[in-house]
């Protein structure tokens, strides 16, 4: 009971600080402060999503799947970079640069280039999508590896283990927080980045859709598709977490001896 309680008092803050947002939103619009083609009221917003929310849906099918492929392919190259930049120092040298350039490149820059290159299909999104999440899920496993405790490595290697056996044993474990973590911003940049692609040139997805509203003047219906986007992406890291919990059961473990 007492557990249940400290969680609900927790989300409670997040909770009236949002209400207060809606509010004041409301309020705003209700006194026609600010015109209504500029910022639509909430409950015309709501209304919006509901009525074109099969529509929405439709368009999500797409940019979803343009995120998850694109981040799957993150994560797999940056599991293969982080892990050779750990093994071998002059790559690490030469890359993490580079890596960092990439990131002071706004993806809004990039997206006419993959478009002028790949089309209007589903590469260039990917690709951004891809470019998108690999920064930070390469730099949180770096961190990872570089976390390990030297002790715990030289046991290993006292009792022969493998350079293999080291990483599987040692290092990747130590990594899983710092690549959660990674993955967790990853998982919202990645629909971010999808809708981003596709507000320059596509046939289907929430990005060609916005779009489509902007240019019709109906602007609840692009408020509700933020509204949508923002859901999906609070979603992700729900499911994030989700897979962390089952995946790192120690860390559950820990925090129930430290509270006993």
């Amino acid at each position: 009971m007492t557990k249940k309680l400290q969680s609900i008092t927790s989300k409670l803050p997040a909770v009236v600080a949002l209400g207060l947002i809606l509010l004041l939103w409301f309020g705003l619009c209700e006194s026609d402060s600010i015109p209504a083609y500029m910022l639509p009221s909430p409950v015309d917003v709501v209304s919006a999503l509901i009525h074109d929310f099969s529509i929405i849906m439709m368009h999500a099918r797409i940019t979803l799947q343009e995120a998850f492929y694109g981040l799957m392919i993150g994560i797999a190259l940056a599991f293969v970079t982080a892990t050779l930049m750990d093994h071998f120092l002059i790559l690490n040298q030469a890359l993490y640069p580079i890596m960092i350039i990439t990131q002071t490149i706004p993806t809004i820059a990039i997206a006419p280039v993959l478009v002028l290159w790949m089309g209007f299909g589903m590469a260039p999104k990917i690709t951004l999508v891809v470019i998108t999440t690999f920064f930070p899920i390469t730099v949180g496993l770096l961190d990872g590896y570089k976390s390990v405790d030297r002790d715990s490595i030289d046991l290993m290697r006292a009792i022969g283990a493998s350079r293999l056996q080291i990483f599987g044993h040692v290092k990747v474990p130590a990594a899983m927080p710092h690549f959660f973590a990674g993955l967790k911003i990853s998982a919202s940049y990645a629909v971010v980045g999808a809708v981003i692609s596709e507000w320059l040139g596509g046939f289907n997805g929430l990005g060609v859709y916005m779009t489509r509203v902007k240019k019709a003047y109906a602007f609840d219906k692009m408020f509700a598709v933020i509204i949508f986007i923002v859901v999906i992406s609070l979603l992700l890291m729900m499911v994030v977490n989700m897979i962390r919990r089952v995946s790192m059961p120690w860390i559950a473990a820990e925090k129930r001896e430290e509270k006993k």
